[in-house]
C-alpha cells in the first residue's frame, strides 16, 4: 500500500483517466473538475484514484502508444491554471473553442489546445514571476537525463510533419552530434515552448497530487512494459531495443490468442534487449520507475507476465498468432530496481496466459495480482476469478479499461453464463448487475477493490474506455457534472463502511 494506507488495511477505489472528467476545453484536465474529483472520492471513502499512463499520446490517442516514457501529457494541462498564473488572458479562455461536453474529440481538441499551451509557453519569459522561473530551473536540472532528447524529438517530429523518426535524414535519425546541435540551434525555441509546457504540465500534476494526499487519496498509477517504436525513448536509446539495421523493429511485442482477441493482439512494440540493459543495472528502466513514482502512489506493472517471458512477433506479420514466448529479465531486474529504489509498490497486472513461472516471480517479490470479476463466470465454482477463491494480497476489480463495461458485458453473456451469474451474485434485476458486481468485489477478502466509473453510473456498451484491437471511438468516454453527484458518493460510502474498506478513523 502506501504512507497513507497501511498493509493489510481495506481500501476501494475508482478507476478513472483525467482525460475522462468534465469541462469546458473539449478533454478532461487538472483544474476545478480534478480538484472536485478527488474530493468526490474522499466523500465516497475510496481512498485509490486509478488512471491510466499519463504520457503524451501518439496514434490512435491510446495512453499506452506514447511519445515518451517519461513526459506528461500536454493535454491534461489545466487553462484555467495558466490564467491564474497569469500566462494566460481571460479573452483567450473566452477565444477558445466551444465543445460539446461529451466524448473528446481529439481530432479538433489537439490543435486547440496545444496552440493554446503554445501561447502560455511562449509568454514565460515575459510573464512569470521569480517563483515560476525558478521553479523551471529547477526541473530542467531535475529531469536533464530525458527533457532534452524529448524536446528535441518533438520539435523535429513536427519539422518532419509528424512523420515517425526513421523517415528522418539519416543524421537525425542515426542522432550524428553535428546534425543534433545544429537541429537544436535552429529549433531553440521550439524545444524551450516543449520543455515549459512539460514544466507546466508536472506543476499541476504535482498539485492535485498534494490535494490527493490531504484528502487521504492515494493515486495508483500504470506503467506500460513497452514503450512505443515512434517515441524519444528509442530514438535516443536504439541499442536498448529489438532493431533492425534501419531503426524498424526487427520484431514486436504482443499477446497471443487470448480472450480479448481471436488473432491475438499485435501491439507493434519493440521489445528490449534485456541482455544490453543488464551491463548498466537496468538504469533506464529504474529512472523511468523513479519519474512514475513522483506522479503516483502505486503503479499497476502493466503485462506483468512480460518480466517473466513476453510474445515476439516477427515484424512481417499482420496478426499475433505466429510468434514465439522469449525471455524476459526476470527477477533480477526487480531486485536492481529494489536495491536502487527500495520498496517497490507495484500491483502485478497477471492477466491472460498465465504459467507456474510467472506465479512463481509475482508470488516472491509479494506482488498483489489482479482479479477481474468478468472473467469469472464461466460456470465454474473453482474459478479463480470467483470471489469466494481470491487470496488477500491482490487487486479485485469488476473490469479494467479494455472491458466492456460490467452490464454491456452482462447483457451479451449466453444465457447460461448469465443465470450463473445472476444465482452467484443473488441478482434480482438485470440493471442492478454492475452494483451487485460491486458489491462482489468490495466483499472479497482482496485487499484492494476497484471499479471503473463507467461501472459505478450502471452505464452500457456506449460508454466503454477501449475494445482491444479497434481503432475507433477509444479513449474519448467523458464524465458529466451531473453525474459526479453526491448521492452516488454516498451510496459509495455505504458500500465502503459496510465492507470495512473505510479507513480507520472515518
Amino acid at each position: 500500500m502506501t504512507d497513507q494506507h497501511r498493509d493489510g488495511e481495506r481500501v476501494g477505489g475508482v478507476l478513472l483517466h483525467p482525460t475522462s472528467l468534465p469541462g469546458p476545453f473539449g478533454i478532461g484536465d487538472l483544474g476545478r473538475s480534478a480538484s472536485r474529483w478527488v474530493g468526490w472520492l474522499a466523500r465516497s471513502g475510496c481512498h485509490l484514484w486509478q488512471v491510466l499512463p499519463l504520457g503524451p499520446t501518439g496514434y490512435g490517442d491510446s495512453p499506452y502508444q506514447s511519445f515518451s516514457a517519461f513526459a506528461g501529457n500536454p493535454l491534461l494541462i489545466s487553462p484555467e491554471g495558466l490564467a491564474a498564473d497569469g500566462l494566460l488572458d481571460p479573452s483567450d479562455l473566452d477565444a477558445y473553442p466551444g465543445f460539446a461536453g461529451g466524448r473528446v474529440d481529439y481530432g479538433q481538441v489537439i490543435p486547440a489546445k496545444t496552440s493554446l499551451l503554445s501561447l502560455a509557453a511562449g509568454r514565460f519569459e515575459d510573464r512569470a514571476g521569480s517563483t515560476l522561473k525558478a521553479g523551471l530551473e529547477r526541473f530542467e536540472r531535475e529531469e536533464a537525463d530525458w527533457l532534452a532528447d524529448y524536446a528535441l524529438f518533438m520539435a523535429l517530429k513536427a519539422e518532419h510533419d509528424g512523420r515517425p523518426w526513421t523517415t528522418w535524414d539519416e543524421p537525425l535519425a542515426r542522432r550524428r552530434p553535428a546534425a543534433l546541435a545544429q537541429a537544436a540551434d535552429h529549433l531553440a525555441e521550439r524545444l524551450r515552448i516543449h520543455k515549459v509546457i512539460q514544466f507546466l504540465f508536472f506543476r499541476q500534476w504535482a498539485s492535485l497530487k498534494e490535494e490527493a494526499k490531504e484528502a487521504g487519496v492515494s493515486i495508483v498509477g500504470d506503467l506500460p512494459i513497452f514503450v512505443a517504436h515512434d517515441s524519444a525513448d528509442v530514438w535516443s536509446l536504439p541499442s536498448q531495443f529489438e532493431l533492425d539495421q534501419a531503426g524498424e523493429p526487427a520484431v514486436v511485442a504482443g499477446v497471443p490468442p487470448d480472450y480479448f482477441s481471436a488473432t491475438g493482439q499485435r501491439w507493434g512494440n519493440p521489445p528490449y534487449r534485456w541482455d544490453r540493459m543488464a551491463e548498466d543495472g537496468y538504469r533506464w528502466w529504474i529512472g523511468r520507475i523513479r519519474s512514475t513514482l513522483k506522479l503516483v502512489d502505486l503503479i499497476r506493472l502493466d503485462h506483468f507476465r512480460g518480466f517473466q517471458a513476453h510474445w515476439e512477433i516477427p515484424a512481417e506479420e499482420t496478426t499475433a498468432v505466429n510468434g514465439r514466448w522469449a525471455a524476459g529479465p526476470g527477477r533480477p531486474f526487480f531486485e536492481a530496481a529494489g536495491a536502487a529504489l527500495g520498496r517497490l509498490p507495484f500491483i502485478a497486472e497477471d492477466l491472460g496466459i498465465i504459467t507456474p513461472e510467472v506465479e512463481e516471480l509475482r508470488d516472491g517479490l509479494g506482488l498483489p495480482g489482479m482479479k477481474v470479476l468478468q472473467f469469472a463466470f464461466d460456470g465454474d465454482p473453482n474459478q479463480a476469478y470467483l470471489p469466494h477463491n481470491f487470496p488477500v494480497n491482490c487487486v479485485v476489480y469488476t473490469g479494467t479499461h479494455d472491458n466492456d463495461t460490467t452490464l454491456g458485458w452482462f447483457r451479451t453473456l449466453p444465457e447460461s453464463t448469465r443465470a450463473f451469474c445472476r444465482s452467484y451474485l443473488d441478482l434480482r434485476e438485470d440493471s442492478s448487475a454492475a452494483w451487485r458486481m460491486i458489491r462482489a468485489a468490495w466483499a472479497s477478502v482482496a485487499r484492494m477493490a476497484v471499479a471503473p466509473m463507467q461501472d459505478l453510473l450502471s452505464l452500457d456498451s456506449e460508454s466503454r474506455m477501449n475494445t482491444p484491437g479497434g481503432m475507433q471511438g477509444n479513449w474519448s468516454w467523458r464524465l458529466s457534472e451531473s453525474q459526479l453527484s453526491d448521492q452516488l458518493a454516498d451510496d459509495l460510502r455505504e458500500v465502503n463502511f459496510v465492507y470495512g474498506r473505510l479507513p480507520q478513523g472515518e
